[in-house]
């Protein structure tokens, strides 16, 4: 797969101010919470505007920021829900054949062991309990299942597809609960 030099990674997403010297709250999406600081200036989807981290530290779970220039309330006010991005080049590369960034994996086809295509990735959301794959099939719901070795062995990026081996059932009709008595 390749990257195009105009292709973003969306890092953090700016909350709302913290305390009156210009501070904001930070919701980081990474495995580290202080990584968003690392790749150098952030900046907004269309680049029109850049943000240079003076410091930040965790706090629960957000991460307190101070950017460059900002120095009021009203101007941290004026950042909630900016969503701060870096250029796809400058995340480092990755030497383990087994290893990938989550946005590698978006937009590739889903087929199964017999290699029939089961939809495209659209999504790999985390709700607390583990990574998930989401596929989008051409007809019907999405299919929404655990990103592990066991259902998706086998990830294949020069070709663009993952493997998805479908959990014993998965797509059978079973037995509906009978409607709650209220």
């Amino acid at each position: 797969m390749t990257s195009s030099s105009d292709e973003k990674i969306l890092l953090a997403q700016v909350g709302a101010a913290h305390g009156i010297k210009g501070e904001v709250r930070v919701k980081p999406f990474g495995d580290d919470p202080l990584s968003f600081a690392d790749y150098g200036k952030l900046e907004t989807l269309d680049g029109s505007r850049k943000f240079k981290v003076k410091r930040a530290r965790v706090q629960k779970t957000v991460v307190v920021t101070k950017f460059e220039g900002v120095n009021t309330r009203n101007e941290a006010e004026a950042l909630n829900g900016v969503k701060l991005y870096i250029p796809r080049e400058r995340l480092p590369q990755i030497e383990e054949a087994d290893e990938f960034y989550h946005y590698d994996l978006l937009g590739l086809k889903a087929v199964d062991a017999q290699g029939e295509v089961l939809g495209t990735v659209v999504a790999l959301p985390n709700f607390g309990a583990g990574d998930l794959i989401e596929i989008a099939p051409k007809s019907g719901a999405a299919l929404l299942l655990p990103f592990t070795k066991e259902v998706v062995p086998e990830i294949d990026l020069e070709a663009g597809q993952v493997t998805v081996i479908l959990p014993l059932g998965f797509l059978e009709d079973g037995e509906r609960e009978p409607d709650a008595d209220i």
